[in-house]
């Protein structure tokens, strides 16, 4: 019996949400997402860098987002207002929350109870061991791009592996 589902591949987006890099590969990920729909899996990930302040509070918001089914909007809405995040912290995380319509006494009970804590952790540990080091990185199929030195034609390889997985698995 086959599956007659359509082909999907997987990009995992390691990401921090204080970062500006990753802000500014929201453009190719909106891009990848009107080209390839939902064959086209993006996945956020979390890792935060010590550098910035506030980065693991917002992983552990943008969690609670995700559980609320908001969580690339809300991931979004964060990367656009990151400078705000490293001048006022973690207020902004909640007012994201309500600007979305969100649960923002929610995001405040999961800051305080850390429930969020091992998905960001456990983000945190795969991405070390496969050789994260900055963000954005991205992995799809068996490679790793690293956007954090440079988003110059990252989108343009992503597609490229795309296309081929997505080919390989017989959805052209």
């Amino acid at each position: 019996m086959s599956d007659s589902s359509p082909a999907r591949v997987v990009l995992d987006v390691w990401c921090e949400l204080q970062c500006t890099d990753c802000r500014a590969a929201l453009t190719d990920l909106r891009t990848l997402r009107e080209r390839y729909g939902d064959r086209l899996e993006q996945r956020l990930r979390h890792f935060p860098l010590a550098k910035h302040k506030h980065a693991y509070a917002a992983a552990q918001a943008a969690e609670e987002a995700a559980e609320q089914g908001r969580g690339w909007e809300y991931a979004e809405a964060l990367l656009a207002r990151a400078e705000d995040l490293a001048a006022r912290g973690e207020p902004v995380l909640l007012e994201v929350a309500r600007e979305l319509g969100l649960d923002a006494e929610e995001f405040d009970t999961a800051l305080i109870d850390g429930r969020h804590l091992l998905a960001v952790d456990a983000d945190q540990a795969e991405g070390r061991a496969i050789g994260v080091t900055g963000t954005p990185t991205y992995v799809i199929g068996d490679e790793r791009l690293d956007g954090g030195k440079s988003q110059a034609g990252l989108r343009e390889r992503i597609e490229e592996i795309a296309d081929r997985l997505l080919a390989s698995a017989g959805d052209a």
